[in-house]
């Protein structure tokens, strides 16, 4: 089969020819139809060292995936072969969905929304479910709070302001982004965008809600911004950190503010609960998008020979909304 894969010694993606992989008794082998990609993915050269015994230059990437079942383990009695499914993959495990099959365990399938293409439904699980589970598991939004989302106009910040105003009714949503990417984030549902190349984020927050600081704030972005996220918080104010490690003593007067923080990675799911959080935030998400209460974010459509590159510039950050592979 053709395969992305990337080469733990010298950092590279290339298209290689690999043996179909085999499910176990608990898994199921997949014929992926659509792959999305996501800075988890891009990041692997990070990330690589939590695995390096398992990880070789055979390794696949890609953890948003749509396809058809064309294999069941000997012990999957919940699926059969022709089930179309939607999964967000496995980081340690080496079969991921840049390859015209792949393998994942079957506890944690869901079966595939039949009102959207293909190239929607493997846009949105690592983006959609984790702003799902940040603003509905974490944060508990709703019609009482002011949210700040750093990272508006990426994956997880474009899907988030759209929960939070039209599925959660949040009254006050800023955006946070750069200038090229205001228009479209306003476009998402923010009620207020603010330009960080050109604007002072906590003061422009200050103006937004009449001097208190926001109840609730995402941080999508990493490196300081959790800091930002965190200053920008209103008297018990909660922030969930999707990027790094939260920092509370770097923050200002975390104490006395009484602020709460939450940190979330959805793929960790895998290893501590089988799953069954990846699960119930995806049916969630799917309920909302197919009741109209999500729309699809900027998408490109690619081809595998370009994922390698497309990857990269993820890393980079220069790019806006979604991208998916389609084979």
């Amino acid at each position: 089969m053709k395969a992305l894969t990337f080469n733990p010694s010298t950092d590279e993606f290339s298209i290689k020819q690999l043996n179909k992989p085999s499910p176990s008794a608990t898994e199921v082998l997949v014929k992926v139809e659509a792959c999305g990609l996501n800075p988890v993915d891009a990041k692997v050269r990070f990330w690589k060292s939590m695995i390096p015994d398992q990880m070789n230059d055979n390794w696949v990437v890609g953890l948003d995936v749509v396809g058809t079942i064309e294999e069941v383990g000997s012990e999957v009695s919940d699926w059969k072969v022709g089930d179309k499914v939607q999964y967000h993959g496995n980081m340690s495990k080496p079969h991921g969905g840049l390859a015209e099959y792949a393998i994942h365990e079957s506890s944690s399938l869901i079966k595939c929304p039949e009102k959207f293409s293909v190239e929607e439904v493997a846009a949105m699980p690592c983006a959609g479910w984790t702003a799902w589970r940040a603003l509905v598991d974490k944060l508990q939004v709703d019609h009482t709070d002011s949210l700040l989302v750093i990272g508006g106009s990426g994956g997880v910040g474009s899907l988030a302001v759209q929960i939070a105003k039209y599925a959660l009714n949040c009254p006050n949503i800023i955006g946070v982004c750069s200038t090229d990417n205001v228009e479209f984030v306003r476009k998402m549902g923010a009620h207020h965008v603010i330009d960080y190349k050109t604007e002072d984020i906590l003061e422009k927050v200050k103006e937004y809600t009449n001097q208190k600081g926001v109840t609730k704030a995402l941080d999508a972005v990493g490196g300081d911004n959790d800091i930002i996220a965190a200053n920008a918080l209103a008297f018990e104010g909660q922030m969930v950190e999707l990027v790094g490690t939260v920092r509370p003593k770097e923050y200002d007067n975390a104490f006395m503010k009484g602020l709460g923080f939450h940190q979330l990675s959805l793929g960790a799911g895998h290893g501590y609960d089988g799953g069954k959080t990846i699960v119930e935030a995806g049916k969630a998400f799917n309920k909302a998008w197919k009741a109209g209460k999500i729309c699809i974010p900027q998408l490109q459509t690619i081809s595998l020979e370009e994922a390698g590159d497309a990857l990269v510039k993820i890393l980079d950050k220069r790019t806006v909304g979604k991208i998916v592979v389609k084979m």
